[in-house]
């Protein structure tokens, strides 16, 4: 089974470590706060604390081993930068690193490592394949060579299971998660929707009229299954 480590646990690296283990993947999943680790580790094959920059504590978890490394820390450049020049100098010869600005981004090209995660850009993109496809919300490149894509529900899938719906065989694309628009009543009185995220749905959930599908799959897989009625 390949094996990949995911280095830094924000909201991107969670996603992309959950994404990866659908996907069939091996993920050792890395971060320095406790906190992180906690809520991942139910998710993902290998979850453990320690400091990125540290060497010895990144040998000491065999690191050098994996297939490939995502170093997804965001924020702070210095230890985006030595986490990845260390795993170069492990040997990892399949590197992802994520870029936040363009002074780092072009760091990164000098270090030569296997691909540079820019989410603005990706976002962008995103962007315009909503225009052009309104059913599609939100859809992001993986580096697994598959697209993430955030799907309004055709009609025909409301008040149906997704055991009934089949939509991997159908389609062949996997079901990350489930968002759903909750009704709810504020402070004041107000009727509101608050969204929920069913990052863990069953073959018996039942989907809903404002309910969104998050999907894991082929774009041309996706772009089919947007385009059902």
């Amino acid at each position: 089974m390949r094996q990949i480590a995911v280095l830094g646990l924000g909201s991107f690296g969670s996603t992309v470590a959950k994404t990866l283990t659908d996907q069939g993947v091996e993920v050792l999943a890395v971060d320095a706060d406790k906190e992180k680790v906690e809520d991942i580790k139910d998710y993902v094959a290998v979850a453990v604390s320690l400091d990125t920059t540290d060497e010895k504590a990144l040998r000491s978890i065999g690191i050098e081993q994996v297939d490939a490394a995502i170093v997804c820390i965001g924020e702070n450049v210095e230890a985006n930068l030595l986490t990845i020049t260390l795993l170069k100098k492990m040997g990892i010869k399949n590197i992802y690193g994520r870029s936040v600005n363009p002074l780092q981004e072009e760091i990164l090209k000098s270090l030569e490592i296997t691909k540079i995660i820019n989410l603005e850009r990706e976002m962008g993109e995103s962007v315009g394949k909503s225009l052009t496809n309104p059913n599609i919300q939100v859809c992001m490149k993986l580096s697994s060579g598959h697209t993430m894509a955030e799907i309004k529900i055709p009609k025909e899938f409301c008040g149906r299971t997704l055991k009934e719906l089949n939509l991997r065989k159908r389609y062949d694309v996997n079901i990350v998660a489930i968002k759903k628009q909750t009704p709810s009543i504020n402070e004041r009185g107000q009727r509101i929707l608050i969204e929920q995220i069913n990052d863990l749905p069953q073959a018996e959930d039942v989907l809903e009229e404002s309910d969104a599908l998050i999907v894991v799959g082929k774009q041309e897989s996706i772009a089919l299954l947007s385009q059902h009625k």
